[in-house]
């Protein structure tokens, strides 16, 4: 006879009420006495269920990401972090040394990073969202500015001549 530790217990009569129909009928259909822990029951339930594990990136894959042409930098630094979050390990002294190797060399923040290297994490997204808030605003302003050229004059439209 198995015996469960009290909150194995309480884990395998709450199990059910989170599963789908579909999973609830494998549930059901499990023999008598097959799984022995909530350890076992988790793996079952895994080997069975579970077909989407993340897929971990190599470092590579990261130093090999570009800034693409026409790409905002919060594009592009938003593609970089979601890449960097699905590495296998801890890279953040790299990151910090070479992200601006897929900023294009004529880039404002590119010439940031060269002339004064971030030193840290922090210091590296801290003057990413600094350039991020001026690319916003000069894109605000640009469109402010074709805003106002597209308008037309009517002034001297009124019915009757200039």
């Amino acid at each position: 006879m198995t015996m469960y530790t009290r909150n194995e217990a309480l884990m395998c009569k709450v199990f059910p009420s989170s599963l789908s129909p579909v999973a609830m009928r494998w549930f059901d259909g499990l023999r008598e006495r097959s799984i022995d822990s909530y350890e076992e029951l988790t793996r079952a339930f895994g080997a069975r269920f579970v077909t989407c594990s993340r897929v971990l990136r190599t470092l590579d894959s990261l130093l090999a990401l570009l800034m693409r042409e026409g790409e905002t930098l919060k594009t592009y630094s938003d593609r970089y972090w979601e890449l960097y979050n699905k590495l296998d390990g801890n890279f953040e002294d790299v990151v910090v040394r070479t992200f601006k190797s897929g900023l294009p060399t004529e880039s404002d923040l590119w010439e940031s990073l060269t002339m004064k290297p971030a030193r840290n994490m922090r210091q590296l997204m801290d003057r990413i969202d600094e350039h991020k808030r001026v690319e916003d605003d000069q894109a605000q302003i640009k469109g402010k500015v074709k805003g106002f050229h597209d308008r037309k004059d009517n002034r001297f439209n009124k019915t009757g001549g200039n």
